[in-house]
């Protein structure tokens, strides 16, 4: 009598098998989105939305693989919202300083061509003669 290892009974009726949940048969599995807050909490982006988005991302995937589908689908959804807000404010916030820097220096380009009219004032020849 081995005894060694606990073995499987293969006379065991059909259905005792384990069997997949019907909301796996019926969808796809959620996307954990892992590699988006990967690269969001790489690029250090405004908040540390990226590594909220990776905490959330880690519980999707953590969620799917113990079959629970409908807590991987709620942080699957965090995490996506906290990727897109990561990866707008990582675009949005360069693009508006760019063109507040732009504004900024044409403002003061304009500024700095009024002030040399102003200081390089040319006395016309007869204020020059009452002298």
């Amino acid at each position: 009598m081995d005894t060694s290892y606990p073995r499987e009974d293969h006379s065991l009726a059909p259905s005792h098998k384990r069997e997949l949940p019907p909301t796996l048969l019926t969808s796809p599995p959620p996307r954990d989105h892992l590699v988006w807050s990967i690269f969001n909490t790489l690029y250090m982006n405004f908040c540390c939305l990226g590594f909220v988005a990776l905490a959330f991302s880690v519980k999707a995937r953590d969620r799917k693989v113990c079959g629970d589908v409908e807590a991987a689908q709620r942080f699957s959804s965090k995490a996506r919202c906290y990727n897109a807000l990561a990866t707008a404010g990582s675009l949005v916030l360069p693009l508006l300083l760019a063109a507040l820097l732009i504004t900024g220096v044409i403002h003061l380009s304009k500024l700095a061509q009024d002030s040399v009219g102003f200081f390089t004032y040319q006395f016309s020849p007869s204020d020059q003669e009452d002298k």
